[in-house]
């Protein structure tokens, strides 16, 4: 075993251990640097109170559940040929048609030259007002 390939890393190695076991060691007590350093500067101002923020996650919105639960095996992919969500050269032209046209696509189907969006997408237990909800989020992440 050549020692000398060794020798380096392990000098390295004792000095970060050294030095990361060696703080707790006060400086002597006549050491100018053993002076707090609050009794030599100024006492700061009080930081003013920063409104805090909310530490739970927001509640995803209706339209944004349906979204998530059945949509996106669609909408979240270019793979399908379905508008992906925020993609909005893909959203442009059927925004530009109005709400009242994609919720009957949304709802009753539609088969156009880039794929089929089936009725309530496929998931027929969806009401009517989760699926225009999920048009409305789908919409508003494209505009």
């Amino acid at each position: 075993m050549n020692v000398r390939h060794f020798g380096g890393p392990l000098i390295v190695a004792a000095a970060i251990l050294l030095a990361a076991c060696g703080g707790d060691k006060a400086p002597p007590a006549g050491d100018a640097s053993s002076t707090p350093a609050a009794a030599v500067q100024a006492p700061a101002a009080a930081p003013a109170e920063a409104p805090v923020a909310n530490p739970v996650a927001a509640e995803p919105s209706p339209g944004e559940k349906v979204y998530q639960g059945t949509c996106v095996m669609c909408h979240g992919s270019p793979a399908v040929g379905a508008p992906v969500l925020g993609n909005k050269d893909d959203w442009a032209p059927r925004i530009a048609q109005g709400k009242d046209v994609l919720y009957k696509h949304a709802l009753e189907g539609f088969s156009g030259q880039k794929g089929a969006m089936p009725a309530h997408g496929g998931n027929p237990s969806l009401d009517d007002d989760k699926v225009k909800a999920a048009v409305d989020f789908m919409v508003s992440k494209a505009q």
